[in-house]
């Protein structure tokens, strides 16, 4: 499990936005994104800069947090 800073997050459709980025790196991803904090907790098969870059490609720059 990965938690990525997503700082730009700033609505619901930005949440939205962000769920299905993530979903389309990985359709079986389970991930929950938190406006107020505006993170994402994601459990994926995949790399976890490879959620970064599904991110990324939304307009949503992540950084994964240590």
């Amino acid at each position: 499990m990965y938690e990525y800073d997503i700082p730009d997050m700033s609505c619901g459709h930005c949440v939205a936005t962000v769920t299905k980025a993530i979903k389309s790196a990985d359709p079986d991803a389970v991930a929950e994104v938190d406006l107020t904090r505006r993170t994402a907790t994601v459990s994926s098969k995949l790399d976890a800069q490879a959620i970064v870059a599904a991110l990324d490609d939304a307009g949503y720059p992540a950084t994964l947090k240590a």
